[in-house]
């Protein structure tokens, strides 16, 4: 398995690992590591705002990240500073239970953190294309770079909405590419996704990957020793030179 897998093993409350510019970081639940990962989302936002005056938040949707969204919410901070999008969307409408930027709403724009300046992705099925052009545009204005982005990944290997063998995931992957939100395809329904592509998401002070599972934390080892990125489109994220992929995993 290799450093990952061994020494978790081991020691499989909390440990720090350096690996191809990835640091990993093994809690006991999902709690502990969102609330450790709040802080840091925290300080780099506060680190933004400090800087520029403003700061950018990209966050994910599914139900990994609820521990951190409810930690995350409570901090004091000049939210209303803080402008908070999403990695991806899937193209439903918002009153939709799959609806991503309902979930950001429900879960962490509550008590402190409901100041904050929210910038949804276009969820309408219908031309995709150039609502995400437009979506991407208004990021890019209020809040790109980002100061810290939080991504999830599925046991396929997938981030933000950048599947294995969807249609433009070669292109979507190019860290060299233009930053943009892309139309993207989903292997289950809702299929119909756009999503940040890897350049706007690198794009970043700190990259954050929030994961849970046994399965997942073998998974990171083993793309970490070498996978093909069409294959498990996370490798693209591992091998990034710039910034370091910060793993903060729970069983």
């Amino acid at each position: 398995m290799g450093p990952i897998g061994g020494h978790l093993a081991d020691q499989p409350r909390r440990l720090r690992l350096e690996r191809r510019g990835v640091i990993f970081q093994a809690f006991g639940n999902a709690e502990q590591a969102a609330a450790a990962l709040a802080a840091e989302v925290a300080a780099a936002l506060r680190s933004g705002i400090q800087v520029r005056g403003i700061a950018g938040l990209a966050v994910p949707g599914g139900r990994t990240p609820l521990p951190l969204f409810h930690a995350l919410r409570r901090v004091e901070l000049p939210w209303e500073r803080v402008h908070v999008t999403l990695t991806d969307e899937r193209c439903v409408p918002e009153g939709d239970a799959a609806s991503n930027a309902a979930l950001v709403r429900r879960e962490l724009l509550q008590g402190p953190a409901a100041a904050a300046n929210f910038i949804p992705l276009p969820a309408a099925p219908s031309d995709t294309g150039r609502a995400a052009t437009a979506a991407w545009n208004a990021i890019a204005a209020a809040a790109w770079p980002f100061d810290a982005v939080v991504l999830g990944m599925g046991e396929d290997g997938h981030f933000a909405s950048l599947f294995p063998g969807s249609p433009g995931l070669a292109g979507a992957l190019d860290a060299a590419a233009r930053p943009a939100c892309v139309p993207m395809r989903a292997p289950a329904p809702p299929a119909q996704r756009v999503s940040l592509n890897l350049a706007a998401l690198a794009g970043t002070a700190r990259l954050f990957l929030f994961v849970t599972g046994e399965s997942k934390r073998r998974l990171i080892g083993e793309v970490a020793r070498g996978a093909k990125a069409e294959r498990w489109p996370v490798a693209a994220l591992l091998v990034l030179a710039h910034p370091e992929v910060e793993v903060y995993w729970a069983p």
